[in-house]
């Protein structure tokens, strides 16, 4: 039974995007009801997409080339929020010192979006590696930091009380109880954090850049390239969502005790 849903399921959504593409040609190459440099069809969109993996125009470099750029960027800043956001997130939702010292400061930093961080990390840094990682790192550090404080802090209170009868020790409460119960919850974050990390990058790349998928796309809007733009948003979506099968695969291991 479960099999038969998961197969409906990916027909359903075979079918949904096939529909959207089926339309969009409609609109495009059969009514024109725009013009190509507004809106180019979607066969010559994949015939740009594939064309950009050997060709450097208009833009300088090749997709893979804007691709591992955009990569190396957003995996550094994301695993430095992960590094850094998770440990705090449970600190914060463990020790009521801890919460009640960094809370205030992380309520200030946490409504102000990454991409708001820019010009400060641009001063900063200058317009290098460093810059737009930093501005990726504050994108995935809150979104870890709440679902870790989250976890934690549903962590349910008989689990802690039978912990304590059988005399286990705070830190042992914290390892053998709080996370492992937590982990839904934390790797919840992680998802949620990879998602604000890559719309963060495409918006760092607009701004501060000389390679990657958001600097590909601000240079073909000012060329009136559409095709390449909307090739660029295929490759964001197209590898945002790689990614985040990935994170779903490792989250099923993890939570079915290392099976697949």
């Amino acid at each position: 039974m479960k099999l038969l849903k998961e197969k409906r399921y990916l027909l359903i959504s075979i079918a949904a995007v096939a529909a959207f593409l089926f339309g969009w040609y409609l609109a495009t190459d059969v009514y024109q009801l725009a013009p190509t440099t507004m809106l180019p069809s979607p066969i010559k969109v994949f015939k740009t997409f594939a064309q950009k993996f050997y060709d450097i125009r208009p833009d300088g470099a090749t997709m893979l080339q804007h691709l591992g750029s955009s990569l190396k960027v957003a995996l550094s800043g994301y695993m430095i929020g992960v590094v850094i956001g998770l440990p705090l997130g449970i600190l914060m939702a463990w020790s009521k010192r801890a919460d009640m010292f960094i809370r205030p400061l992380f309520d200030m930093i946490r409504p102000v979006p990454g991409i708001a961080w820019i010009p400060v990390m641009i001063i900063l840094f200058g317009i290098g590696l460093l810059s737009k990682a930093m501005v990726i790192f504050l994108s995935s550090f809150t979104a870890c930091v709440i679902n870790a404080y989250s976890g934690i802090k549903q962590t349910k209170t008989v689990h802690l009380w039978v912990g304590q009868t059988f005399g286990a020790s705070n830190l042992q409460l914290l390892f053998k109880i709080a996370i492992p119960s937590s982990l839904p919850m934390i790797l919840t974050g992680l998802r949620v954090a990879l998602g604000s990390s890559w719309g963060a990058l495409v918006a760092a790349e607009m701004l501060a850049s000389t390679r990657g998928l958001g600097f590909m796309i601000q240079q073909c809007r000012g060329l009136f390239r559409p095709d390449v733009i909307v090739a660029g948003m295929i490759a964001i979506g197209g590898t945002g969502a790689f990614l985040t099968w990935l994170l779903t695969l490792l989250e099923k291991r993890i939570l079915k005790g290392g099976r697949w």
